[in-house]
């Protein structure tokens, strides 16, 4: 399918697109006070002067990217950073986060019609996408305008790559779209430039150099003050099939450790009521936080079914498993849980992030299992020795190198593309 085909697709189906926004709305995954957002309207006026915007499809990407916003802003005092993303809960931490002169909308649909409205009122002079997330018509009607493109932290998963060679006559243009690419790792480099990305180059994951996952102090004094002394670690992420796994572990290990609570939070946090049956036909206990329910005594599962709360969740054990690794989905990022003292545990499907969890193994920092009895197993060893963990989860920190050098590298990179003064981009 080219770019001609896709374009004329998605016009003529603009109307079931504004359907299935409406409909996700219905569900709780659109912002309904500014769905406009989501069809091209602005949700404010555009700041004068130069304007970089920053695209990442949700939390992971738009966090890694904080440290880069603000050595921007502070080397040009005069710029101003439009952040967008997708999801609700991106918009809610970076409401937070963002520092002064950057701020977050959401990021129209890939209809024409939007995508034209957005750019015709954001008039960006440069624009830096993260990671994986390649909307075509954002990015063609982009390039039509001049505005200079770079992809950073760029990131290209081996089932990714797999499905995108099958198309090379839509991925190319898109990537060559792009001045260059820089690659989160070196195997990420290597998919990209096959594919076509133009200047591929690498430094490193700007994951490692953002800040730590925020936390409510209320919320983590209370739930400490809760759980007192009760062993307990950490499922995160996880995927269907896994809370099975998950359930069964906590049922073995709480024979041999009495008032042990098991912290699950899922992926997605709209499967909470669906996971929360699972394991009670599994006969265990649970209490869903996104129903504000108590912990008991008997409680065997704490169900982190919220959104935007990962930091809390990793700062309350230091045992982490990490979800979307015993199944072949490829699993999440452990830099976020390596950096807040945990021991990491994950499977054998660890592709999306290959060098991150070689180097946490190669320090010692986390441990592959293969299975649900193998994963209890080492929490078991975990809970018996406390100076076991507490080495594991010195390793993993280790690993997860605080990246000022990938800042710096990008920053080095992309300064040829940065607007100057009496110099624009924007083709408005």
């Amino acid at each position: 399918m080219s770019y001609r085909l896709y374009r004329g697709l998605t016009s003529l189906l603009g109307p079931l697109l504004v359907w299935y926004l409406r409909r996700r709305m219905g569900q709780g995954k659109e912002d309904p006070v500014r769905f406009t957002e989501r069809l091209g309207e602005p949700g404010r006026e555009r700041p004068e002067g130069a304007l970089i915007w920053l695209h990442g499809a949700s939390v992971g990407e738009m966090i890694s990217v904080l440290p880069l916003i603000e050595r921007l802003l502070h080397d040009d005092p005069g710029l101003h950073v439009l952040v967008t993303s997708g999801t609700v809960t991106s918009s809610r931490i970076m409401a937070d986060r963002l520092p002064a002169r950057a701020f977050h909308q959401y990021i129209p649909i890939d209809h024409p019609a939007g995508v034209t409205a957005f750019l015709d009122h954001w008039r960006p002079d440069l624009a830096l996408w993260v990671e994986s997330e390649l909307w075509p018509n954002l990015i063609h009607l982009s390039r039509a305008r001049g505005v200079p493109m770079a992809l950073i932290n760029a990131r290209m998963s081996e089932s990714s790559f797999r499905r995108w060679r099958r198309l090379p006559f839509l991925i190319k243009p898109l990537l060559q779209s792009f001045q260059f690419c820089i690659a989160q790792s070196a195997p990420d480099a290597g998919r990209l430039a096959t594919l076509g990305a133009p200047n591929v180059t690498f430094h490193g994951n700007l994951k490692a150099a953002s800040p730590p996952l925020p936390v409510d102090p209320r919320d983590l004094h209370a739930l400490n003050a809760t759980l007192a002394r009760r062993p307990r670690w950490l499922a995160a992420s996880t995927h269907p099939g896994e809370e099975a796994m998950v359930g069964e572990a906590h049922r073995q290990l709480s024979e041999k450790f009495p008032g042990l609570l098991t912290l699950l939070v899922p992926r997605h946090a709209e499967r909470g009521e669906a996971i929360a049956a699972e394991l009670t036909i599994q006969g265990l206990s649970v209490a869903r936080r996104s129903q504000n329910q108590d912990i008991h005594g008997d409680t065997d599962i704490y169900l982190g079914d919220s959104m935007g709360e990962m930091g809390l969740y990793y700062r309350l054990a230091s045992i982490v498993f990490i979800g979307g690794s015993l199944i072949e989905h490829g699993g999440q990022n452990p830099l976020e849980a390596a950096r807040l003292d945990s021991a990491l545990l994950f499977g054998p499907y660890m592709f999306n992030f290959t060098e991150q969890a070689a180097a946490m193994t190669k320090t010692g920092g986390a441990h592959l299992v293969a299975d649900g009895d193998t994963l209890a197993d080492q929490i078991a060893l975990l809970l018996s020795d406390e100076a076991e963990t507490e080495r594991r989860a010195a390793a993993a920190a280790r690993a997860a190198d605080d990246g000022k050098d990938v800042v710096s590298a990008v920053l080095k990179q992309i300064a040829p593309l940065l607007p100057r003064q009496g110099r624009t981009h924007a083709g408005a």
